[in-house]
């Protein structure tokens, strides 16, 4: 493979993995050769060449064969210049990393084994993510319980059981919860967990070696099957063909499926109708943002969780709850902020209070000001109205749901930057003449109707918040 072709690979992998984790694993990577089947490439440590091959060898392969390159496994070096390497360059030159295995023939054993079916699973579950470390909040409770009750192992009461929501909300932390929970309490149980771009490459390979009556006898013997981010498969229409029949086949055989996906199986572009009508059959609960108890809970724990770790380092009051407050969009960017702060703290010496704070996640708190989408106010207008979101952008035009329909436009014009061809657009597509009458309408009504008042009162703080 040319640099030049290992350059336009490199491209396909940005847009699958995006870029912080493209920057941070792929970019390092520099291709030394391949031979004999073998890919071989310098990476700067170690640590970096066994993360690759846990995380994303077979994505990389499955590219490289895609590309036309008959590559069967991945090897890692150590790069001679790197100032992570052994004293002796030479056997710098020699440290293989790690290759990543070459794919498990799905052939090998007539039934599937517990072993077998443990190395489809690229990355290891990770240990961090169990019930007893997932903070319960009003906007995950109902996920929670239904995670709590798949991982009973016991009868199937609803299947699949899908949750969707956005980025750092837990749906993976309740993925993982479950697994762990299965192994431990059921482990008699074929559990298989693996992620919608790990199924797919597994198709493809399957297709590619002629094992396709391996692959689909392997995949419909396990009890527990476990898809996280179904929205990738969106799109790829032999692969969403498997995915449906092996669905159906273990619907068939009352084995449980759990789901998870950005957002809900009907919102899904490009994804086929029975499939989203299959995933809509079941139990789909939404993960909702995080609100600000939920937000300041999750701080709580962590701080118990490092109490072992920097003992001597204490922290001030107001600090969790300033953190709270100021990151709301994404409860991983909240935890790698406490993980600085505490880390920051221990190197200088110093109390956690506002000033260090401010001072040492500047980047972080300009990064997380508070950006309140049209979608958001449309959900929560919704909600505080007990009435379907569809009913908030459909046509319909009752007054239980033209009112609130009003007043979720005027939150979209107060609160965001959206101009009102844009809103409007959000709307079903209504015109911005149309926008500009409910901004109006609910203007006036602030005036003249308490109710109205107080709601979009009570509406503008939750959001803020």
């Amino acid at each position: 493979m040319t640099q030049e072709k290992w350059g336009q690979l490199r491209n396909k992998l940005l847009k699958a993995i995006g870029k912080n984790n493209y920057t941070t694993w792929i970019e390092p990577l520099e291709l030394q050769e391949v031979q004999d089947g073998v890919a071989t490439f310098s990476v700067p440590t170690n640590f970096m060449g066994n993360y690759v091959s846990q995380n994303f060898a077979d994505l990389i392969l499955y590219e490289m064969n895609t590309a036309g390159e008959s590559v069967q496994r991945l090897a890692f070096r150590v790069a001679a210049n790197s100032p992570a390497r052994p004293s002796s360059q030479a056997a710098a030159t020699h440290a293989v990393v790690q290759e990543s295995p070459q794919p498990q023939s799905l052939s090998q054993q007539a039934e599937p084994t517990s072993d077998a079916l443990e190395s489809l699973q690229a990355a290891p579950l990770d240990a961090r993510f169990t019930f007893d470390t997932f903070v319960v909040g009003k906007p995950n409770e109902l996920a929670h319980a239904a995670a709590r009750r798949v991982s009973e192992g016991g009868p199937v009461t609803f299947n699949p059981l899908v949750l969707y929501g956005g980025v750092g909300l837990g749906k993976t932390h309740l993925m993982h919860a479950i697994a762990w929970e299965l192994k431990t309490k059921r482990p008699e149980l074929n559990v298989l967990y693996l992620s919608a771009e790990q199924f797919m490459y597994r198709f493809v390979q399957a297709l590619r070696e002629r094992r396709m009556m391996d692959f689909k006898h392997l995949f419909r013997s396990v009890d527990v099957l476990m898809v996280d981010d179904v929205q990738f498969i969106a799109g790829k229409d032999s692969t969403q063909e498997e995915f449906f029949h092996t669905f159906n086949a273990l619907v068939d055989q009352n084995k449980q499926i759990i789901i998870s996906a950005d957002r809900a199986p009907g919102e899904i572009k490009d994804l086929e109708d029975r499939v989203k009508s299959r995933l809509q059959c079941g139990l789909v609960v939404d993960l909702h943002p995080t609100d600000y108890e939920l937000r300041l809970g999750i701080l709580q724990n962590k701080v118990q969780q490092y109490s072992s770790t920097y003992p001597d380092l204490t922290i001030a009051d107001g600090v969790l709850e300033f953190l709270a407050h100021r990151i709301s969009t994404n409860v991983r960017v909240l935890e790698g902020a406490l993980t600085r702060l505490f880390a920051f703290a221990s190197l200088v010496g110093r109390e956690i209070d506002m000033e260090l704070t401010q001072d040492c996640l500047a980047d972080v708190l300009r990064a997380s000001e508070r950006k309140i989408t049209v979608e958001e106010i449309q959900r929560k207008v919704s909600d505080y109205y007990n009435i379907r979101l569809s009913d908030i952008i459909g046509p319909k035009r009752l007054r239980s749901y033209a009112r609130p329909r009003q007043v979720a436009m005027y939150l979209c014009k107060q609160l965001t930057s959206r101009s009102l061809p844009e809103i409007g657009r959000r709307f079903g597509g209504r015109d911005h003449t149309t926008v500009m009458h409910g901004v109006k309408r609910i203007e006036e009504l602030k005036v003249t109707d308490g109710q109205i008042a107080e709601d979009v009162e009570m509406l503008r703080r939750a959001l803020e918040a």
